[in-house]
């Protein structure tokens, strides 16, 4: 079992990278964001690869992370979601912007990623919503309080404070990070008004 390839870019396909290692070409399938992050050709390049074996092929998948490759599997624990539809996902969004997407319910988000409908987006929340908190990388601090905000539990003044500046064109992601902010300044008995002041402070540095 293939676990990480080093070596160096031979070639950049459109959904592949081509790694030499030691004069033996792997071609490993990658969102496109890990694609894009790759060097050169010629370039040394490291990837996490999950290893798919099945009776008439060996395909490995190529991830800039362990984390990404980790939010690859989970992914594919979602009844309909097989590995083209993990990796339009992990194309679309990293995974703490994926972590707090699930935290917040913010189906529309999941459902930006080419392939994913609706139903399938809203499967992936419903589904991992318990287990996001732990693939959120360094995201994972904010995760247990945006899932307060997308369960419709958290305090008055914070989720007003929330909305509030997803009214001025934030988005709710963005929005609920200044809000997440503004509470460690302000403490957890802040109005609204005192949120959104210092919320905004930290959307303008």
């Amino acid at each position: 079992m293939i676990g990480k390839l080093k070596g160096v870019v031979d070639e950049i396909g459109e959904d592949h990278a081509v790694i030499d290692v030691h004069g033996v070409c792997y071609v490993a399938y990658c969102p496109g964001r890990t694609l894009s992050g790759l060097p050169g050709p010629g370039e040394a390049a490291v990837l996490f690869i999950e290893t798919y074996v099945r009776e008439d092929a060996l395909r490995l998948y190529g991830f800039a992370t362990s984390l990404e490759r980790e939010w690859f599997r989970l992914l594919q624990s979602v009844q309909g979601v097989g590995a083209k539809v993990a990796l339009a996902v992990l194309s679309t969004l990293s995974p703490p912007d994926l972590a707090n997407a699930i935290a917040l319910k913010d189906t529309a988000m999941v459902a930006r990623a080419p392939g994913v409908g609706k139903k399938v987006a809203e499967r992936i929340v419903i589904e991992l919503k318990n287990k996001a908190p732990a693939f959120a990388g360094a995201a994972a601090g904010m995760i247990g309080f945006k899932q307060e905000l997308g369960e419709g539990v958290a305090p008055a003044p914070v989720s007003d404070a929330v909305s509030a500046l997803t009214n001025l064109g934030y988005s709710r992601d963005i929005a609920a990070s200044a809000v997440a902010a503004a509470m460690k300044n302000a403490g957890e008995g802040a109005d609204s008004a005192a949120l959104i002041r210092l919320g905004l402070k930290e959307l303008a540095r």
